[in-house]
């Protein structure tokens, strides 16, 4: 008996940051619990905040974040194609998770059709192998001067006959004009597709609402499916960079009676994730900073990955933060680099094709000897090895296109025991004699506990009583359980059922798959 193709729902809002992801995300894990084997799509997604499959491929964060909510491994058929912006007017192409070269938005934005195609084959994979897709649009989905080269938000959906559910967000303004306002400008094709409505973010108290509903019903004649509060509690990893905005040069001061870290807020930033699981530490305050500061209060400094290194380098220099860098660690402070931070902490990194820019090299910080030397082919692997300095496995992924090479005066990092599940013997990162001083290519160096303590006991060894352990929850785990409160959350506040009726699942055989 063949497998009939999967069910696709489409997640599409009324613009930018309206809570498409979240929405998809909560819905992957509802259908998930009922018992439907689930994956999330977005045909195209813009992000430097990206992630590297079993098999060695790279695809944007959300569909990870969604995969797993789904309890399915992130594929990425999932996010057939990626933007990972390098420059005001340009990005880095990434498709079905290999590199293709940088376009500049004027030449990407001439023709999107083969990218359409490569799109819709990924999808059709996805659909052969699950009961439910959920697909998330991008952006406003009524955007008329760009619907020609517009493939992820109706083109897509339109090609497999997905229902469209439209997100507002209300915490905003405005959100009658987002919704009628959004349909009144998409053609009659678009707007057929159109099935009901989520009103989003919502603050107070519901009953008062009931008469902005019943207006929205009217004026569109389609459903509103739900009313979803606002949450404060429920830690879900974001698509980009917009969280770090709460808590990027915070104004209190500092206190000694914890472990005190500081990430550097490149303009190029690229997988801050990293430092996710240090924000959840009870024992650690975490801050960006963005302008220049006084950093002796901090206990560990990191400079994050970089989607432009040379070009976040320079900002380094133009803003006074690498003088500022240098003292510090010169004054024996514990600075770390992860990945283009590696790279800036090192002599010289040679751009001799241009990868970056301008063919050229830059002068590092100086504070490891190693060279960067970048390259055409991109470094894409789920890496494990040995933190040599303290013997904890270490499990993390890595996203470059440079070879890292030491010079002097250097101990190696990470003893590499394989990447993509293939047995290696190397070394990954450097650190100096007094272990202060340290880089590596490893993203997801701190989702490890034993590993996490160690380092933090490292920096700051009177904090911590030698005998505790700062989280003794896994980082999945920790991530598992949030995933399992959004649930419950939008289970309270959107009529699933109703869905679940659009959706004509009732002869689903149904089937959990393991992760």
């Amino acid at each position: 008996m063949t497998r009939p193709k999967a069910v696709c729902l489409s997640i599409l809002g009324t613009g930018s940051d309206v809570g498409k992801s979240i929405v998809a995300t909560a819905l992957c894990r509802i259908f998930r619990q009922r018992g439907y084997r689930v994956a999330p799509f977005k045909a195209q997604n813009m992000s430097n905040n990206s992630y590297i499959t079993r098999e060695g491929g790279e695809m944007g964060r959300a569909q990870v974040v969604q995969a797993e909510a789904a309890g399915v491994e992130p594929h990425v058929d999932m996010n057939p194609v990626l933007l990972k912006p390098n420059t005001d007017i340009g990005s880095q192409v990434v498709v079905h998770g290999k590199v293709i070269g940088n376009r500049n938005a004027k030449d990407y934005y001439k023709s999107t059709e083969a990218l359409f195609q490569k799109s819709l084959e990924s999808l059709e994979r996805l659909r052969d192998n699950y009961d439910l897709i959920i697909m998330e649009g991008a952006g406003s989905c009524g955007e008329v001067n760009l619907r020609s080269r517009d493939f992820v938000n109706f083109k897509i959906a339109n090609a497999v006959g997905a229902p469209v559910i439209l997100v507002g967000d209300i915490n905003r303004g405005g959100v009658f004009a987002q919704i009628i306002g959004t349909l009144a400008v998409i053609p009659p094709e678009d707007k057929s597709a159109v099935k009901g409505v989520i009103i989003n973010r919502f603050r107070g108290h519901a009953e008062l609402f009931q008469d902005g509903i019943q207006y929205i019903e009217e004026q569109t004649q389609l459903p509103v499916y739900g009313l979803v509060h606002q949450f404060e509690n429920i830690e879900i990893d974001s698509e980009d960079g917009v969280p770090l905005d709460a808590v990027t040069d915070p104004k209190e001061p500092l206190t000694k009676d914890r472990i005190n870290i500081a990430v550097l807020r490149l303009p190029h930033i690229s997988n801050y994730t990293d430092f996710a699981p240090l924000e959840k530490e009870s024992n650690v305050t975490l801050h960006y900073l963005k302008r220049i500061r006084d950093l002796y209060d901090y206990d560990l400094v990191i400079i994050p990955g970089s989607k432009n290194t040379r070009s976040d380098l320079q900002w380094l220099k133009d803003t006074g933060w690498a003088a500022q860098l240098v003292e510090y660690a010169r004054d024996g402070g514990h600075l770390g680099g992860i990945c283009g931070g590696y790279q800036i902490l090192g002599t010289r990194i040679h751009d001799p094709l241009g990868v970056e820019g301008e063919v050229g090299e830059s002068i590092g910080l100086g504070l490891l000897e190693i060279e960067t030397t970048l390259e055409e082919r991109k470094t894409l692997s789920r890496s494990k090895g040995i933190f040599l300095e303290n013997q904890e496995q270490v499990e993390g992924y890595e996203i470059h296109m440079g070879i890292t090479r030491g010079q002097r005066n250097f101990q190696p990092l990470i003893q590499v025991q394989s990447q993509n599940e293939e047995s290696k013997n190397h070394f990954d990162g450097v650190r100096s004699y007094d272990g202060k001083i340290w880089g590596t290519y490893f993203h997801g160096l701190f989702d490890s506990p034993g590993l996490r303590r160690k380092l933090l006991n490292k920096v700051q060894p009177n904090i911590l009583p030698s005998d505790a352990t700062p989280s003794t929850e896994n980082w999945g785990d920790f991530k598992d359980r949030q995933y399992d409160l959004l649930a419950v959350h939008f289970e309270k506040h959107l009529d699933i059922d109703a869905i679940s009726q659009l959706l004509d699942l009732r002869d689903l055989e149904k089937n959990i798959p393991l992760m």
